[in-house]
């Protein structure tokens, strides 16, 4: 059976304890990570594994030993209590020994957990769950979190009297940050707000929050991108302090460039171009790519490029050259472009 990204947080939260399986599968591995330690907590409990009620199987030694995934699913071990057999990074190729096993799971075997990356609708692993009458299978998609996702995560932290401004620093913070990181922030929030029974405050959540290079050098290309020359020095100078390079905010231009002119150049235009990124892009941050796609449009991005281009060579070159400045320079001439 399928679950949707709406059906899937609720059964993280509460798994079928008698479903035969669980697929969860995407492009990003911490994001998989994350729920697949939600869902085997839920079923087996904080004790489960020290219980050895939890088996373990990486895809490579599946790979070799197609018989260890049924060995995991029949076993008794010493402690009652449900059991769930993992299998870690599954690929197409395991399929056919996965499907052999899940045909002779009964009542009373251990659940088989199965994590994958990117699988395409026409993939055999993802129709072996889709299909079957007892398990599940769901896609984790770089969406950011839901409002109730946020607050079932400051719930796991042990936050509980958080004040609307903070709520909005943290859903923004959510956005921002990998998964990982948002929970590792939570958790430091949550240890200073240890014997602290007064509402959380955004300062609180600022002073906590991680310094994400990432994110700076994605603001310095949006204001590039969308025109806004007067925001770039400051945005520049902190990226500067954080020790971020000039050839490191090229490559990332003519990254960032180059996905804007693949989905402006599109036959069917920006609004199909975009839905053929690899690896897709979602929420927010589609509908500013589809913007400043269409803003710019194919012809004056392929000039962006040549600049960037040449930049780029500047900055690889063998003569000295102020390479911060340079970058500086092709970033707002960028920017100037755009409001031609």
């Amino acid at each position: 059976m399928k679950l949707s990204t709406r059906e899937a947080p609720g059964y993280f939260a509460k798994p079928n304890a008698n479903a035969t399986g669980l697929l969860i599968y995407g492009g990003d591995a911490m994001r998989v990570a994350l729920r697949r330690q939600e869902v085997i907590k839920n079923l087996i409990g904080e004790s489960g594994e020290d219980e050895m009620r939890l088996a373990r199987i990486p895809a490579a030694d599946l790979r070799k030993d197609p018989a260890l995934l049924l060995d995991a699913i029949k076993a008794q071990g010493f402690f009652p209590g449900p059991r769930v057999a993992f299998v870690e990074d599954a690929g197409e190729g395991l399929a056919d020994t996965i499907r052999a096993a899940l045909a002779d799971w009964a009542d009373d075997d251990a659940q088989v957990i199965v994590t994958a990356g990117s699988l395409n609708a026409r993939s055999k692993l993802r129709k072996l769950f889709e299909d079957h009458k007892n398990a599940y299978a769901t896609g984790i998609y770089d969406d950011p979190p839901s409002r109730a996702e946020i607050e079932a995560a400051l719930t796991a932290s042990g936050l509980k009297n958080v004040s609307t401004d903070a709520m909005a620093g943290l859903t923004d913070l959510a956005r921002d940050l990998d998964p990982g990181d948002f929970r590792q922030t939570l958790e430091k929030i949550a240890l200073f707000k240890l014997g602290d029974d007064t509402p959380l405050t955004p300062d609180e959540v600022a002073l906590s929050a991680p310094v994400s290079i990432e994110a700076g050098i994605d603001d310095a290309l949006n204001i590039a991108a969308e025109g806004k020359a007067h925001e770039l020095g400051p945005v520049l100078r902190r990226l500067e302090a954080q020790g971020v390079g000039p050839v490191g905010l090229c490559i990332g231009a003519m990254r960032h460039f180059r996905m804007l002119h693949k989905v402006a150049a599109d036959p069917g235009g920006p609004g199909s171009g975009i839905g053929k990124l690899r690896p897709p892009v979602f929420g927010p941050r589609r509908d500013r790519i589809q913007r400043q796609a269409s803003a710019w449009g194919m012809h004056k991005l392929e000039r962006a490029l040549t600049l960037l281009l040449d930049t780029d060579l500047t900055l690889r070159s063998a003569a000295t050259v102020p390479e911060m400045a340079v970058i500086e320079r092709a970033l707002l001439r960028l920017a100037w472009m755009n409001r031609r």
